[in-house]
């Protein structure tokens, strides 16, 4: 199977992120030095995903990695390989992966 991006998910879950953490799309324009606030736009309605370099500088900025902000048909789970932290913190992690937590 060949791993695809869903673009209208991504954008649901680029929304959801920017609403837990209060950005708005000014805020992302400002800190990832984008000309205009549409791009934002596009990306958290699905019509278009965010460069690599944007991705990035958009988990730094929702402070999430980058597997928490695409969502796709891929089989992988990024805390299987914690052998560290908290129950809850992963718990909680789930939670927001399956779109679950407030």
């Amino acid at each position: 199977m060949i791993p695809i991006i869903d673009k209208i998910k991504t954008g649901r879950q680029i929304r959801r992120l920017m609403e837990i953490r209060g950005i708005t799309v000014k805020d992302v324009q400002t800190a990832l030095s984008l000309g205009c606030v549409q791009s934002v736009y596009h990306w958290r309605d699905g019509q278009s995903m965010p460069t690599l370099d944007n991705l990035y500088a958009l988990s730094e900025l929702l402070k999430v990695p980058m597997d928490l902000i695409i969502c796709g048909n891929r089989q992988y789970d990024p805390i299987k390989n914690i052998t560290t932290g908290s129950n809850r913190i992963i718990c909680y992690y789930r939670m927001l992966r399956n779109n679950v937590a407030a």
